[in-house]
């Protein structure tokens, strides 16, 4: 991770992309117990408007050594996946991310309750287990994504999982 970090840093500082946060499965171990992920997400806001909106970040990293692999780009260890924000949600959770230490570095990450309303928005089964989880290692409460769902027009998605899932009746 640190790896990461580190690259990340000098993509900012080359203005090759303007902010960042990690999300998906490596920011939820930020709240809740460890899980298994094969790569690392990276939230990024990029001002280039092109199609080829990624190529600038690919030049860059395979400059350095960090090769593609798959949709991906290998850091380390990591298979890393730089997503330009890609609605108001995304832009929002990285414009609220949080800085967290993460192998002594100091990480941007999504924060819970948006990291589970992106969740909630996409909706796959790993999707609804993230929010789960955080709904019970305590990073968020029920209120919480309520909340951002109603604000991100997800009310519909909120109450049926609430039904499928939460309803203890």
């Amino acid at each position: 991770m640190k790896e990461l970090i580190q690259l990340i840093d000098k993509l900012i500082d080359a203005r090759v992309i303007k902010n960042y946060a990690v999300f998906g499965a490596v920011a939820q171990m930020r709240y809740t117990e460890a899980v298994v992920t094969l790569d690392a997400d990276i939230l990024i806001a990029i001002d280039n408007e092109s199609i080829a909106v990624l190529s600038p970040i690919y030049k860059f990293c395979e400059e350095r050594g960090y090769l593609p692999e798959g949709e991906a780009i290998r850091v380390g260890a990591w298979p890393v996946q730089f997503i330009p924000a890609f609605d108001k949600l995304s832009e929002a959770a990285m414009d609220n991310a949080v800085v967290a230490d993460m192998d002594g570095l100091n990480v941007r990450v999504v924060r819970a309750d948006y990291l589970a309303v992106m969740a909630l928005s996409v909706g796959r089964a790993k999707d609804r287990m993230r929010i789960l989880a955080l709904l019970e290692a305590e990073a968020i409460t029920e209120s919480d994504i309520e909340e951002l769902a109603t604000k991100y027009g997800l009310d519909d998605k909120w109450s049926t999982f609430k039904e499928r899932f939460l309803d203890e009746n």
